[in-house]
Parts: C-alpha cells; structure tokens; sequence
C-alpha cells in the first residue's frame, strides 16, 4: 500500500485529522503544525492507545501503566530505519532537550518512548545502544512479533516487512505517527516532524518540537 492510501486509510479509521500521517520510506506526507491545534489538541477523542506489556532496552517489562501521570511522546520505528526515523528522533530529542534546559520541573513529567516495529532485529541490546545515541531518558520498546503487532494495532500504527529479492537485508515501511499522549494515557496531539512534501517549510525544527512541548505539557 502507498504511503499516502496508507495514511489516509489510518485517518478514515481513527484519527479526527486534517492532517495526513507520512510514512517511512513510504512516499510524502505531512504532519500538523504545533499552531494549528485547538485548545484541546489535535488527537483529542481519538481512539489511540491501549494497555500493553514490553521489554525495555535493558530487558526488564515494562508496562503502558507504569508511567501513568507522565506524559508520554512516543515514536514508532526501527533501528535499522536509513533515513526518516533517525532524522526524526535527533529533532524531536533535540527539542526534547532545550524544552528540558528550559522548563525542567515540566520536562521530568515527560516520558521519551521509542516503541520498534522490527521485533526480530530490535532486540534489548540493539535498541540500548541506539536510544542512547538521542537522550538519556529515552525509552526504547520491543518485544515478540505478536506483541508489536497488537501494540501498532492499538495506536493505530500500520507496517510492513519490505524484502527485495537478492537482498541481505529489509526495510520496514511504516506509517509516521509521533504522538503526545498526556498524564492519563489518551492521546493530546502529534509531535511536530518534517513534510517532505513542503522543502520550503521546516516543520520538523526542533524549536516547533520545544514549542509543542510548552504549549501542552502543563
């Protein structure tokens, strides 16, 4: 499925959106802007989100209800993602950063998390090293392929294992979709992050990210 057919078929589904959802190495999309939500966010009502079980970066299970209080940005992808997922973790962690130097009483109720969709590759060990390369306090997730499965399911997150033929590797399209949720679990708004369908607007710059972060996380 096309990136755009893709992202279009999640918003049909679940999300209250105006804004399209681009996908990792699946063609352009877009992202809303942080000064387009209403008071009460983007995502707020829509059905994303749900109890699951995980395994942290240093093994240990980690559960949806253990940072109950907390808001919660999450980031779905994988480690061996060549472009957009990279890109994206350093900005939103970039900003992450400057909102935690400037406002570090509302930056320590924010919980980074990295959930993979590459559950064979990303293991414990893979996903320590990498979410370490972005911020101490990001989380990363994994777990079988049944658990990511349900978990993409829940948060309304679609991906597909991509091997060519001759190919020692594989890609992972997945769709694109970082979200905010708040301190009780349900969704507020998705984290700005670049529109490769607009080279001349940067809606990715972590300052939009710090912005984002100072207008919802009270």
């Amino acid at each position: 499925m096309a990136g755009g057919a893709m992202n279009k078929a999640l918003i049909s589904l679940a999300l209250p959106l105006t804004a399209l959802l681009a996908a990792c190495n699946m063609g352009a999309g877009g992202n809303a802007s942080s000064g387009d939500e209403s008071a009460q966010g983007d995502l707020h009502g829509a059905s994303i989100g749900a109890p699951f079980t995980l395994t942290d970066q240093d093994g240990k299970k980690v559960r949806w209800d253990d940072f109950k209080g907390k808001y919660r940005l999450v980031y779905f992808g994988y480690t061996y993602c060549p472009d957009v997922c990279p890109i994206d973790l350093q900005r939103i962690m970039q900003g992450f950063s400057k909102f935690e130097k400037d406002k570090p009483a509302l930056a320590a109720k924010v919980q980074p998390i990295f959930i993979s969709v590459d559950p064979d590759r990303d293991t414990p060990a893979v996903l320590k090293t990498y979410v370490a390369a972005f911020h101490p306090r990001l989380i990363g997730l994994t777990g079988t392929p049944d658990e990511i499965a349900k978990v993409a399911k829940d948060f309304v997150v679609l991906y597909n294992k991509e091997e060519a033929k001759g190919a020692s590797g594989y890609l992972v399209s997945h769709s694109r979709t970082p979200y905010l949720f708040g301190g009780d679990g349900a969704p507020v708004a998705l984290v700005p992050v670049d529109d490769p369908g607009t080279p001349d607007v940067d809606e990715g710059d972590p300052a939009r990210v710090t912005a984002f972060l100072e207008k919802w996380v009270k």
